[in-house]
């Protein structure tokens, strides 16, 4: 099947989805779009065994749960239907979830989740970079509120300065990206932090004008006076170029040009770049941001996904926003995740994504895709069902390793699958000792 692989399709659809994820920075910094406005309790006077439940359930679970769980998640709370992120911790325990990314440094949640060994990546909002690239204080301030109170109880070990703030004409924020950056790496250091906790800032695929063929990848014209230092200030202190791609843009925009089985890391014929094959759209939009530092002087820095994932729905014109094909990119991405696979260029390298979102966000601006990206709904219950082990690995193989969705169609914070959910975690052993207790506790 042809495939187009334009760099307009995907710099396209890279404007179309940069702007809603820059106002939701913007907007939970400012309060103009609601948060968790209300934490509703999810069952009456269930609060305790359901904490307790879940607690047993992610004790049980260690080692049963399969690698492919092991990814990075982006958790997004435009909503005012979300769980308490103590419900959210316990969730993603569970699952051995490790990695965890916020758009903001929400005290609530990184309370809720000390001593459970999640790592974390905080974000500071664009709103926010001007005035720390002048006022290295408001850095210092920013990073005495935000990071010192919760280390090392929360292992915080990363922060984002800055959201998409390249390639959007906007030339006063882009000279402060790097001056902001740099305020707050020192104000790290001076607390003796910026050995644990690393800086970098999240960009739009955009912000190259040539993606393909992957070799070619060079940064826009517009925006390589501010990737320069930014490069430099990589490659001091260590942190990674982090982007915000997502393949579905590319196959909404141009349905009848571009494969889906390619978008989808599904088997395909592939497309080749010199000496290399690429069967799918993520991998090749990676190495072209290789390729594009590569051709500024840089070969030392590496390159993480921020964000990328694929909508269980949409509007009608948002062609591919579907169950299927959300539940088959998210499931093969985490299969290649658990594989340890690395890109054609880097295969030894291996791919470092944080798929969004963890819940569906209801109070999202834009199109219902934005509404939409949850593996989760906000009581628990996974939107689709993921099967992790029909992912195409270039050579036509692939193994099994389990399915992502480990309580069925059931609502995690519901009684009753709670009981579900132990008695499928727990060996015929173990349902003996403890099933009694459990079911004890539950009836209280």
């Amino acid at each position: 099947e042809p495939l187009n692989l334009n760099p307009n399709v995907t710099a396209r659809a890279s404007i179309y989805t940069s702007r809603p994820r820059t106002d939701r920075q913007r907007a939970e910094r400012r309060g103009k779009a609601p948060r968790t406005m209300t934490r509703p309790t999810m069952e009456s006077g269930a609060s305790s065994p359901l904490l307790l439940g879940l607690v047993l359930l992610s004790l049980f679970s260690v080692g049963t749960v399969s690698a492919q769980q092991k990814f990075g998640i982006n958790y997004g709370q435009i909503a005012n239907n979300l769980p308490d992120p103590t419900q959210v911790a316990s969730l993603l325990r569970s699952m051995n979830v490790n990695r965890v990314k916020l758009y903001d440094a929400d005290p609530k949640v990184l309370t809720a989740f000390a001593n459970t060994g999640v790592e974390f990546i905080i974000s500071v909002g664009n709103e926010n970079l001007q005035t720390m690239a002048t006022s290295p204080g408001a850095a210092r301030q920013w990073v005495a509120q935000h990071v010192q109170p919760f280390i090392p109880a929360t292992r915080i070990t990363g922060i984002i300065v800055g959201n998409e703030v390249l390639g959007n004409n906007d030339t006063a924020m882009a000279a402060s990206l790097v001056p902001a950056m740099q305020a707050v790496y020192d104000a790290l250091a001076a607390l003796g932090l910026s050995g644990r906790v690393t800086v970098s800032s999240a960009h739009s695929v955009n912000v190259l004008a040539s993606s393909f063929p992957p070799s070619s990848g060079a940064f826009q014209e517009g925006v390589a006076q501010y990737v320069r230092p930014l490069l430099d200030f990589h490659s001091k202190t260590g942190s990674p170029f982090l982007i915000n791609a997502y393949p579905f843009f590319a196959y909404k925009g141009s349905p009848a040009s571009v494969s889906l089985p390619y978008v989808l890391f599904q088997p395909n014929a592939g497309v080749r770049d010199g000496g290399l094959v690429y069967d799918n759209m993520l991998y090749a939009q990676i190495d072209a941001v290789y390729a594009a530092m590569k051709a500024m002087g840089h070969t030392d820095i590496g390159v993480r996904v921020s964000e990328t994932g694929w909508p269980s729905k949409g509007d009608e014109d948002e062609v591919g926003a579907t169950a299927q094909n959300a539940a088959a990119y998210n499931g093969n991405l985490m299969q290649r995740i658990a594989m340890g696979q690395g890109t054609p260029l880097k295969p030894s390298v291996p791919i470092d994504v944080f798929v969004f979102a963890l819940f569906n966000e209801n109070m999202k601006p834009g199109p219902a895709s934005e509404r939409n990206y949850g593996l989760f709904y906000p009581n628990g219950s996974p939107v689709y069902a993921i099967n992790a082990g029909t992912a195409g690995s270039g050579d036509g193989g692939g193994s099994s390793v389990g399915r992502f969705d480990p309580y069925s169609s059931q609502s995690m914070f519901s009684a009753a699958s709670r009981l579900v959910a132990v008695r499928r975690r727990l060996s015929s052993l173990t349902l003996l000792l403890v099933l009694p207790v459990l079911s004890a506790l539950l009836a209280c």
